[in-house]
C-alpha cells in the first residue's frame, strides 16, 4: 500500500483490475484504493506476472502492508504459499446466487490464487467477469479447449461479481468530511514542524499577456494557453535552478529532487483540495503543460488519479486568482519544502518610465522552509520567476 499522503495511514482495497496470471507492465493500473481524499488507481512500477493479491476487497490496509505478489516472467512463483492474515470480507454482500458450498469453492475472478485457472483468452475474461460467468463452469472451444468469447457469449448470464459491484459503489462520491480531516492533520503537521517564512513580490504580466494573446490567435480555441500555464512553467524552470525549493525534508535532513514534479492545487466540486504531481513541468512545452493541466482537472474531478501523483509532487503551486483572491499564502505540504502561490492578474497602477500607468499585476508569494532555505534565497526565486515571465518566448 503506497503513502499517497502525509497524512495518510491507511488504505481500503476496493477493486482489481488485473487477474492472476496477468502480464503487467510499468505504469499499468492493477487496483483502486479508497482513501480520504477519494478513490487513487494504484500503479505498478516493474514489469512481469501479477501472481496472486494477498488482500481481500473491502480490507483497510495500512501504508506499507503488500497488496499482491508480483513475479518477473520466467520466474516461477514463490515455494511457500504467502498467507495473509484474516481479514473482513467486502462490504459488499455476495449475491445467494453465486455462493458455494464450503467444500467445493469457486475460483474467484479476482482476489488471492486459488487454484489453477481455466484457460481462456483475455477478451473473454473481460466478457465473463461483465456477465458474471464462471468460467470453471464453461467448455471451451478454442484451441487445446481455451475458452474463447462465443462460448461466453453463449453461456446465461450469471450474477455480477463482487468487484464490479465494488466499483460502482465507490462512485457515489467523496467523504468531504473524511477529506477535511485529512487536510486538518496534515496542516496542523505542516504548521507544527515546519518553520515557515513568507515573501511576496508583485509582477507585470503585461509582456507575457500580450504575447499569449499573439500566439493564441494562431490555435483552435481547444488548443489555446491559458495564463496561468505560463505561471506554472515560469515556476518550474525557476525551481529548477534553486534546488532548495524543490525537494523532501525527511529524518535525514533535505533531500533536492533532481525532477519538477509540480504540485498543482486543485479544488473539489463540493470542497475540499488535492494536489496531484504534473510531472517534470520543467520539460514540458507550454502546449504539453495545458494539455496536462486539462487531463488532471478533469480526472480530479471524475476521481480518476493515479498513485504516482499522489506520491511524489516535489512543489506545490497554488492559486486562487480566478476565486478573486489577490494574494494567498500557503501552508506547506509536508515532506515538502515550500508552497509557491498567485493571485488574480488585475490591472492596477504602475510606475513605468517614471509615468503611472495601468498594467496587468499579479502578486506571487512564497512560503518556505527555514530548515532549508532563507529570506534571501527565497526572494532570488520570486524574482527569477518574475525574470522568466518577462522573456514568456523563452519558456
Amino acid at each position: 500500500m503506497p503513502s499517497l499522503g502525509a497524512d495518510m495511514e491507511a488504505g481500503t482495497l476496493v477493486e482489481w483490475l488485473k487477474q492472476p496470471g496477468d502480464e503487467v507492465h510499468r505504469g499499468d493500473i492493477i487496483a483502486v484504493v479508497e482513501t480520504q481524499k477519494g478513490a487513487i488507481e494504484i500503479e505498478i512500477f516493474e514489469d512481469g506476472v501479477f501472481d496472486r493479491a494477498l488482500v481481500e476487497l473491502g480490507t483497510e490496509v495500512p501504508v506499507g502492508a503488500p497488496l499482491a505478489y508480483v513475479r518477473s516472467n520466467g520466474e516461477a512463483g514463490p515455494s511457500i504459499e504467502a498467507k495473509p492474515k484474516p481479514v473482513p470480507e467486502a462490504p459488499i454482500a455476495e449475491p445467494a446466487a453465486a455462493k458455494s458450498p464450503p467444500a467445493t469453492p469457486k475460483p474467484a475472478a479476482i482476489g488471492p490464487a486459488t487454484g489453477k485457472r481455466p484457460l481462456a483468452s483475455p477478451a473473454a475474461r473481460r466478457l465473463a467477469a461483465e456477465k458474471g460467468v464462471d468460467l470453471s463452469t464453461l467448455t471451451g472451444s478454442g484451441p487445446d479447449g481455451a475458452i474463447v468469447t462465443t462460448d461466453v457469449l453463449a453461456a446465461p448470464p450469471g450474477p455480477k461479481p463482487a468487484a464490479a459491484a465494488t466499483k460502482k459503489s465507490r462512485k457515489k462520491g467523496l467523504d468531504f468530511a473524511e477529506m477535511r480531516k485529512a487536510i486538518a492533520s496534515a496542516m496542523a503537521r505542516s504548521k507544527r514542524e515546519i518553520p515557515h517564512y513568507y515573501l511576496s513580490t508583485t509582477i507585470d504580466m503585461g509582456a507575457a499577456l500580450d504575447w499569449l494573446d499573439g500566439a493564441n490567435a494562431a490555435r483552435p480555441p481547444t488548443e489555446r494557453v491559458l495564463p496561468p500555464v505560463l505561471l506554472m512553467k515560469a515556476t518550474a524552470l525557476a525551481l529548477k535552478k534553486m534546488p532548495e525549493f524543490n525537494g523532501f525534508h525527511t529524518a535525514d535532513g533535505f533531500v533536492p529532487s533532481e525532477h519538477v514534479h509540480l504540485g498543482t492545487a486543485v479544488a473539489i466540486r463540493g470542497g475540499g483540495l488535492i494536489a496531484p504531481a504534473i510531472h517534470d513541468a520543467d520539460r514540458l512545452s507550454l502546449e504539453e503543460l495545458m494539455a496536462a493541466l486539462r487531463d488532471l482537472v478533469a480526472r480530479v474531478r471524475s476521481g480518476g488519479l493515479r498513485s504516482s501523483e499522489m506520491t511524489d509532487p516535489t512543489v506545490t503551486l497554488t492559486s486562487l486568482g480566478d476565486r478573486g483572491v489577490e494574494t494567498v499564502f500557503g501552508a506547506i505540504y509536508p515532506p515538502q519544502v515550500s508552497i509557491i502561490g498567485f493571485g488574480k492578474t488585475a490591472d492596477r497602477p504602475w510606475v513605468v518610465d517614471g509615468q503611472i500607468v495601468a498594467r496587468p499585476l499579479v502578486t506571487a508569494t512564497l512560503a518556505a522552509d527555514h530548515r532549508v532555505s532563507d529570506g534571501h534565497k527565497g526572494a532570488l526565486l520570486l524574482n527569477e520567476i518574475g525574470t522568466l515571465l518577462q522573456a514568456p518566448e523563452a519558456l
